[in-house]
């Protein structure tokens, strides 16, 4: 392997653990604020205790996300030193506005949201917890206007060999960026909503936190009802998109090689083994002109296929291929599943049907799965360019020796290993708790009791702090 290779496979593996994490805190930020506001409206425990239970995780997961992406940052400088000089000017503001305009907003009021029960006013709380949200949807905005730029780069001019700009406004909302957005959102917003039914259909399952898991999973059903049909909407805008101004990556998405018969359309390759040396797919099922329905809204559209450009201009076909349909067969589940549990719902059999809570069991790591996916897609596709049709990715990297890339590779692998194995093993802890009940501040006067760490997750409430909870684990 050359430093090219293992400098794309260093940046792969970072980006891939980073991306887990604002995928999560994204929506689990605005369930919380939900959690919240139903708490202050309705006074009811359970939302309180579920509020707390999932601030727990939230913290950890935003805690990994952090440290996961200051990583990232540092490789635009040791790896892609080139793609920093040269775009520098442009890439360098847009994540200065996010560091601005998000972090320093999600880290103010994430101390006052973790630390700040009963020490301000509810309301003032409730508004932190508002504000980390937002936070999280600002950080997205401009994250993703980066990315997307390298996709579809706009508003700038070439001086020399450098990227200067000329329009923030056509670099900001660049034509890419839109359709990614509202993406990448739903997308957060469905890895969450499954993660929280799986953990609710978990709880009924066991017989467990009864009525925390009932009030999980029907708020996960209607969500996923709304937000599952609204993601296919706009994956439909966003391949129209692509198919505007990455056509090369929408044909290795669609296996599309060569132009058909006239007026055949394009076929809908359902299955595959992509075969880039006779640019053809092997033990290929397709069907006819369902592809030009879908990706052109017309029987006898065409696409650009692979063999509209040299070979050295597509990007690796295979990993785009089947990531595009594991992305696409993850949707297609969570939509089924969605179905049958509004169905369930209305015979009012949702909270006691074996194979339907199963369902939502095994589906609670499918969003994280399907953004995986999605970000190998988007990425892997666009090859071989860092900038679209400007810059190539060996052009882009670092002149770095061999060795010092294998050994900083290595050193990844093994710190992420031990820290987010560690994190996402406590994750699991508390889900494994579940939500119990609210435990009030202790007393301190007597100078013999402390108060709990926080983020405490195995210690038991000391004798004396709250009733038992009731079978459905609401306290009293």
């Amino acid at each position: 392997m050359d430093a090219l290779l293992l400098s794309r496979i260093q940046f792969g593996f970072v980006i891939s653990f980073h991306v887990l994490f604002p995928a999560f805190t994204v929506g689990l930020s605005s369930w919380l604020a939900f959690l919240q506001w139903r708490w202050l409206r309705t006074r009811d425990t359970i939302w309180r205790d579920m509020y707390f239970f999932w601030m727990k995780i939230f913290a950890i997961s935003f805690g990994m996300g952090v440290v996961s992406g200051i990583v990232m940052s540092f490789q635009f400088g040791t790896n892609w030193s080139v793609l920093s000089e040269r775009a520098g000017h442009i890439l360098g503001p847009l994540l200065a506005y996010e560091v601005l305009t998000a972090f320093f907003l999600e880290a103010s009021f994430l101390g006052v949201m973790l630390f700040g029960w009963r020490k301000v006013p509810e309301k003032l709380h409730f508004f932190s917890t508002c504000m980390v949200a937002l936070g999280t949807l600002i950080s997205t905005f401009w994250i993703l206007s980066a990315n997307s730029w390298l996709h579809t780069p706009a508003g700038f001019e070439m001086v020399g060999d450098m990227f200067h700009p000329v329009s923030w406004w056509q670099i900001i909302f660049n034509p890419s960026f839109p359709f990614r957005l509202a993406h990448m959102v739903l997308a957060a917003f469905i890895t969450t909503c499954f993660v929280i039914g799986g953990a609710g259909a978990w709880y009924l399952r066991r017989g467990d936190h009864i009525e925390a898991g009932r009030r999980m999973l029907r708020l996960a059903v209607a969500f996923a009802a709304i937000t599952v049909p609204l993601q296919i909407v706009v994956g439909d805008f966003h391949g129209l998109a692509t198919s505007e101004y990455q056509p090369t990556k929408l044909a290795a998405m669609e296996g599309h090689w060569h132009h058909g018969e006239p007026g055949a359309g394009v076929p809908l390759v359902v299955f595959g083994v992509p075969d880039e040396a006779n640019e053809r797919n092997n033990f290929e099922v397709a069907i006819p002109r369902l592809g030009s329905v879908i990706l052109t809204h017309s029987l006898d559209g065409e696409i650009e296929p692979l063999t509209a450009v040299p070979a050295e201009d597509r990007p690796p076909v295979a990993p785009v291929f089947f990531a595009f349909r594991v992305m696409v067969g993850i949707g297609l589940l969570m939509l089924a599943l969605s179905v049958l549990s509004l169905w369930a719902w209305r015979r009012g059999r949702l909270y006691d049907t074996p194979w339907l809570l199963n369902g939502w069991r095994l589906m609670a790591p499918s969003g994280f799965i399907a953004v995986l996916a999605g970000w190998f897609v988007v990425e892997i596709g666009r090859q071989p360019w860092v900038v679209q049709g400007l810059l190539r990715t060996e052009d882009a990297v670092s002149d770095l020796e061999v060795s010092s890339v294998v050994i900083s590779l290595s050193a990844f692998v093994l710190a992420y290993a031990i820290v987010f194995g560690a994190g996402g093993g406590y994750i699991y802890k508390l889900l494994r708790r579940g939500p119990m009940p609210f435990e009030p501040a202790p007393e301190t006067e007597d100078g013999d009791r402390t108060p709990r760490r926080p983020l405490s997750a195995a210690d038991g409430a000391d004798e004396g702090d709250v009733s038992p909870p009731e079978p459905g684990g609401r306290a009293n």
